[in-house]
């Protein structure tokens, strides 16, 4: 429902532009030419006109239509390394990483002393965590323009980082007491009292002395973060214990029946995008015992708002455990919080210890939610897949699907999560990571990390398990989202004008106790003068965007 109308949107694939530009043809059809094939005049020329037409596209923030736009220059002359190195630019927007690391490799290909096709890769290498390779790369910029102040200080901010991330493994190694376990010790030892000095909205405390959360509060709350200003540590500690206690009782794949009366909305990635959290929280309205919210992972990094996202969050799981459900995205880990920002930000505003706190509950966080209608279709479609009872049900992850076929619901369930990382490899790796395909079958992923899968591989995933389709986030769709794999598979995307310069709606899906879905669309929301990505460590942030 966009802002300005009452109506919900029609759930046809058309709700939204593709979700990604084309495959490189290295990964498609054509291999990478060992000689440079001859190009004629007319074909260079029609190359550098559809270059002027993509570089405008990719300054008006166009960037699929601008990877849209090289790739067809390509086509017309691909000798030409700008071409390459552009399109891997712009595919860096779209943050298809595994893709602009093949077309930057390309162009280095065709031009060994290209500095920028160095550069590009290795910032790439760099968003997906290969620290050393990125490292290789920006040497081999220096090596070429020796003076290059500015990529000779992000070598040495990605070697520290490098440096800090072994370091953290090495501890992790020698058994670190558990974060959770640690801060209810602190608090005991009367380390972390609440500052006397707070005048803000206050937590109840019972005969005890424990706190306990009300609405009043959670309300105040908000209030408070929108005219910022932060809680004291004690109260962010409150929050986030008082989820995880919720949590950790919940297996890794939640089912949350929908009875009759009752809805449930599914919110995708928000990114520390506070004010448009909570002007999407006035479309959805509250959790409460009629309303169900099911935030689908990547609550945190890239925004500069990435605490109050995830303590308001937090707060509503504390409050109404069963109404508010939380999944974990691929931003709720370690790797991907020291890069993107939300470790910096966590540190900056409430201390070291309050990331460790963060950082270990994340990995109590569920990997799916099954949804689970209990009241059967009013009409049944041509295609529609039911559970054994002949009902609708809806499995919701943050990424997708698996390298095979065999995953069960079961399976998922029993995954062990607590204390882990989603690493490169494995199924919470994939659950979190992987993203859908057009062409059938299974393919290389477009980010470098997971795999990307097709219509035919959902379907027989979907009938295996009784699954009527897959709702999941992940990927930024221009309407905020997207239906695809003949409706078996929903994309929905919640943080419009991602990172301030995307330019997409944003989206969230409302299932019914009969298991029909309705898609609803918002625009972004004003918010004040900080850029996204502001707590990024060493100097890195101008790099992510």
């Amino acid at each position: 429902m966009s802002d300005t109308s009452s109506t919900p949107s029609s759930p046809t694939s058309s709700a939204s532009t593709p979700p990604s530009s084309a495959p490189s043809p290295q990964l498609n059809t054509l291999s990478l030419a060992e000689e440079r094939a001859p190009v004629s005049e007319a074909d260079i020329a029609a190359a550098t006109e559809l270059k002027a037409q993509a570089n405008k596209a990719f300054t008006s923030h166009d960037f699929p239509n601008a990877a849209h736009l090289y790739s067809k220059a390509i086509e017309k002359n691909p000798n030409e390394s700008t071409l390459w190195c552009n399109r891997a630019y712009a595919r860096m927007k779209l943050e298809e990483f595994g893709y602009a690391i093949s077309d930057a490799s390309q162009a280095i290909k065709l031009d060994p002393k290209y500095a920028k096709a160095y550069y590009r890769r290795g910032t790439c290498y760099l968003q997906t965590l290969n620290h050393q390779k990125s490292i290789s790369d920006f040497k081999k910029v220096l090596a070429l323009e020796p003076k290059n102040d500015t990529v000779r200080s992000q070598l040495q901010a990605t070697q520290k980082l490098f440096r800090k991330l072994e370091f953290e493994k090495a501890i992790e190694v020698e058994g670190e007491k558990n974060p959770v376990d640690r801060c209810h010790e602190i608090i005991a030892e009367g380390g972390c009292e609440l500052d006397k000095a707070y005048t803000g909205p206050k937590l109840n405390t019972t005969d005890e002395g424990k706190y306990q959360i009300t609405p009043e509060f959670v309300e105040g709350m908000i209030e408070w973060f929108k005219n910022g200003k932060a809680l004291p540590k004690r109260y962010v500690w409150e929050i986030v214990l008082g989820a995880y206690e919720h949590f950790i009782k919940e297996e890794s794949l939640v089912t949350v029946d929908i009875e009759e009366g009752v809805t449930c909305d599914v919110i995708g990635d928000v990114h520390g995008q506070f004010y448009d959290l909570l002007h999407l929280y006035s479309l959805t309205g509250k959790p409460d015992p009629k309303h169900y919210l099911l935030m689908n992972g990547d609550l945190v990094d890239r925004g500069s708002w990435s605490i109050e996202v995830i303590l308001t969050a937090f707060a509503y799981k504390w409050l109404y455990p069963k109404y508010m459900y939380i999944n974990r995205g691929n931003h709720e880990a370690k790797d991907m919080n020291s890069t993107y920002g939300f470790e910096g930000e966590a540190k900056h505003k409430h201390g070291d210890q309050s990331y460790k706190l963060f950082a270990h509950v994340f990995t109590t966080l569920p990997l799916a939610t099954l949804i689970c209608p209990t009241q059967p279709p009013r009409t049944k479609r041509a295609n529609d897949i039911l559970s054994p009872e002949g009902r609708r049900r809806f499995f919701v992850v943050h990424g997708g699907l698996f390298s095979k076929d065999e995953v069960t619901l079961d399976d998922i369930r029993k995954i062990p999560r607590v204390g882990r990382q989603p690493g490169q490899q494995g199924l919470m790796c994939e659950l979190l990571w992987t993203d859908p395909q057009e062409a059938p079958g299974r393919g290389p992923s477009k980010r470098g990390v997971g795999i990307a899968f097709g219509p035919d591989v959902t379907k027989r995933w979907c009938t295996l398990n009784g699954v009527s389709g897959i709702l999941r986030s992940h990927e930024v769709r221009q309407n905020g989202y997207q239906i695809e794999h003949n409706g078996l598979c929903t994309t929905v995307f919640s943080a419009p004008n991602y990172v301030d310069q995307a330019g997409n709606k944003g989206a969230y899906v409302r299932i019914d106790s009969f298991g029909e879905q309705q898609y609803f669309q918002f625009e972004a929301t004003p918010h004040p003068p900080m850029k996204p990505m502001a707590y990024v460590q060493g100097g890195l942030g101008s790099m992510m965007m």
